[in-house]
């Protein structure tokens, strides 16, 4: 093949990567920007009542799946209207009403168990025992650990891969 044909050839095949390659980032910036916003952050509201029931589509019609308690968790992934569905650190459990959520951000612990320490970090005394499922208001986090407050007032650290939430 004479030297000129080469680099055509050549050109023609770096174009034609070049060009998969532009075409695939553009699918991918556009397949982004069709998502909604909330799945793209992880956007987070908690019960704010003394209990809310998670229902099983958007309506106060539709029956009832869970009952959660003040405080607990949710990450949404669907807003209709007035309502928002949602997820915990397991599954998408269903719908709730906005307006029965707030913005107080809170933890539920996931171990079995785990350890209340004086500071964010295990060199730290324990100062109490969590429980699994216990609900948790969120203070502030500091590198892996997250400090917490329990219903009865008392707080603490805790690691965050113990638990789930904001």
């Amino acid at each position: 093949m004479p030297c000129n044909q080469r680099r055509t050839a050549h050109w023609i095949r770096n174009a034609a990567t070049k060009a998969a390659t532009s075409a695939l980032i553009a699918l991918g910036a556009l397949s982004t920007s069709l998502l909604p916003a909330v799945a793209q952050a992880r956007e987070f509201v908690s019960i704010k009542g003394k209990s809310v029931n998670v229902r099983e589509k958007p309506s106060t019609r539709s029956a009832t799946l869970w009952e959660l308690s003040r405080g607990y968790p949710l990450q949404i992934t669907q807003r209709q209207g007035q309502w928002l569905r949602v997820k915990d650190h397991e599954a998408t459990l269903g719908w709730v009403h906005a307006p029965l959520t707030g913005k107080a951000p809170h933890m539920m612990v996931t171990a079995r168990s785990a350890n209340l320490r004086s500071g964010p970090g295990p060199k730290h005394g324990r100062v109490g025992r969590l429980e699994q499922h216990e609900l948790l208001r969120t203070l502030k986090k500091q590198g892996g650990w997250v400090q917490v407050q329990r219903d009865n007032g008392q707080s603490g650290w805790v690691a965050k891969s113990l638990v789930w939430g904001w």
